[in-house]
């Protein structure tokens, strides 16, 4: 899928995978989430708390309802965007 999606991109998608530090976050079982951003629909509205809560620095993402968003952290953007940055 990467190469025909982001042709002629492997070693950023292969560098950002085994490279860079990056951490896994989980979605904690109860969540408050009126102190969120509202989501159009509320099964991304934990997603978007957790990145939120866990200070996620990049929220990479293909889904529109996410990329709509303003907020001031995470970074919300695609992967095409994020290989962008690496180029």
């Amino acid at each position: 899928m990467v190469e025909r999606k982001f042709p002629g991109k492997r070693k950023f998608i292969d560098r950002f995978f085994l490279e860079l530090p990056f951490e896994l976050v989980y979605t904690p079982k109860t969540l408050d989430l009126d102190e969120f951003p509202e989501m159009r629909d509320a099964k991304d509205a934990p997603i978007l708390a957790t990145a939120i809560m866990e200070s996620v620095d990049i929220f990479l993402t293909g889904d529109k309802d996410f990329l709509v968003k303003e907020v001031d952290m995470p970074d919300i953007m695609t992967m095409a965007e994020f290989l962008q940055l690496c180029d």
